[in-house]
């Protein structure tokens, strides 16, 4: 008989920590600047149907993190005992202090910008929305940390990966409902409870819908909220997550490596991995596309043409794979989206203005900015006078200029483009699907940025901070295992 094996403590944080990822992608998938306006629950439906406030996740967070860092304390101390000599196994964590001394701006960067961020909170502007911004990057940070020094063994990554990628299964069959079943039904409930002046529904849902602004009164008559008939009608879906949009960020981060992971199920069954696959692509792929990114529609085409170019394919081969990639997918985004640049594209015109604004913010206040989080203050000073209000800028880089100023953005963007170059300079060749999949998937996430607020989500942020850190030990040990071999 096999001895039992036994569970390493790594092995369960890994497991605890996955949870609690996943956790925040049921509970916490709302920007930490709305937290104020989300209503704790207070009855067990609304514990399990609603969302959470976020300033939870913190204090759940926090004594992982604690418990974090001291096995990343425990792991070190083995690797200085490795490295004078004993004959014990070669742990993750000591090939992982060779690229990280190397390469010692990977780990510099993330403490700079946080430290920059701690000086710019002195100046804000609002000191409610820094402090809760601050407890976010705080997080990425952390989870950063607490991906390369704890979680970077093939082993913990599979334990980690089980509590997020059963909740992104969660989130997903969500925004299928959703799309199928919820969002139409809740349109024909409000079209005939207006008709039929709310008789029905009963007067305790009727109180509820009035307490979540789905049903507003208007010169005291209760009509269904316009903005939730479009919602409806619309049929966007946001899954577990505060809209379409993050939707769409989470399926770009995470449906790579789950398609990967399926593909690869080599212990099941040939028509039970079949299975698995196609569910898993229904799901993604039709969550996506009902979610009705635009710029999560021109990156999956781009992401997926990153994946031709490493085929070992003839150079012809690849070249014509790449064109029918870029005319089958422009082609369907012309058609899915021609009514919305028919009607003058008025998302696309609105980030400018918020752009416009940053930039504006930025050389007023170089140094510090007006405060971590706290965009829409000066945005509300200075905006056109047709253009919508927002609260956060619509891209995490230049959010990071105008909120705490050319230091704290420049730390931020050398940070995450130093990190994606050295993870994918190292998996380029690499035969290890599933260290290339997270790669791509974090490619897509943070190029996501550009044009989202994912950064302020703790759900989504959280989540690929813990993955960069892991990609960078994990493909430091095979990159050095490589350069030895050559």
């Amino acid at each position: 008989m096999k001895p039992e094996r036994k569970f390493t403590a790594t092995e369960i944080y890994a497991l605890a920590f996955g949870l609690f990822l996943g956790l925040a992608f049921w509970k916490f998938g709302n920007p930490v600047i709305l937290d104020h306006k989300i209503i704790p629950p207070s009855t067990p439906a609304e514990f399990w149907n609603d969302a959470w406030p976020t300033h939870w996740a913190n204090w759940i967070f926090l004594p992982l993190a604690l418990a974090g860092a001291w096995l990343a304390g425990k792991q070190g101390a083995r690797s200085k005992k490795q490295r004078a000599g004993e004959r014990t196994e070669v742990r993750p964590y000591s090939l992982f202090l060779s690229p990280f001394s190397r390469f010692y701006l990977l780990w510099l960067l993330p403490l700079l910008w946080f430290g920059w961020q701690i000086f710019s909170a002195t100046q804000t502007v609002d000191p409610d929305l820094t402090a809760a911004t601050l407890w976010q990057f705080f997080g990425c940070v952390a989870c950063y940390f607490l991906g390369a020094l704890v979680l970077s063994r093939e082993t913990a990554l599979r334990w980690l990966l089980a509590g997020i990628l059963g909740a992104f299964a969660f989130c997903l069959v969500r925004a299928v409902d959703q799309r199928l079943v919820e969002f139409p039904q809740s349109y024909q409930m409000l079209v005939e409870g207006e008709c039929d002046g709310w008789t029905n529904v009963s007067p305790a849902m009727l109180l509820e819908m009035k307490r979540e602004q789905v049903v507003i009164s208007t010169n005291g008559v209760n009509v269904a909220n316009p903005v939730f008939l479009k919602k409806f009608a619309q049929g966007r879906v946001l899954g577990t997550l505060v809209y379409p949009n993050a939707l769409a960020g989470a399926i770009l981060l995470l449906l790579p490596l789950s398609l990967t992971l399926a593909f690869g199920a080599k212990k099941l069954r040939p028509a039970i991995r079949a299975i698995v696959v196609v569910l898993t692509g229904f799901l993604g792929g039709a969550g996506f596309f009902w979610t009705g990114s635009k710029l999560g529609w021109l990156i999956a085409m781009a992401m997926v043409g990153v994946y031709l170019l490493r085929w070992n394919w003839p150079k012809r081969i690849k070249i014509a794979a790449l064109a029918i990639v870029a005319v089958v997918g422009l082609g369907i985004f012309a058609v899915r989206f021609h009514s919305y640049f028919a009607a003058g594209a008025t998302s696309a015109g609105a980030r400018l203005d918020y752009w416009r604004a940053a930039v504006q913010t930025t050389m007023k206040n170089p140094l510090a900015g007006s405060g971590p989080g706290t965009f829409q203050r000066p945005y509300a000073q200075i905006r056109s006078p047709d253009a919508e209000m927002a609260r956060l800028t619509h891209n995490d880089y230049l959010e990071q200029f105008s909120d705490s100023g050319i230091p704290g953005g420049i730390f931020f963007t050398a940070w995450i483009v130093l990190a994606l170059a050295t993870v994918g300079r190292r998996v380029w060749n690499t035969d290890d699907q599933t260290k290339f999949a997270i790669f791509i998937g974090l490619l897509g996430w943070f190029v996501q940025g550009v044009g989202e607020f994912s950064l302020y989500i703790p759900a989504l942020a959280w989540t690929a901070f813990t993955l960069l850190g892991c990609s960078l030990a994990l493909t430091g040990n095979q990159f050095d295992k490589n350069q030895a071999s050559g």
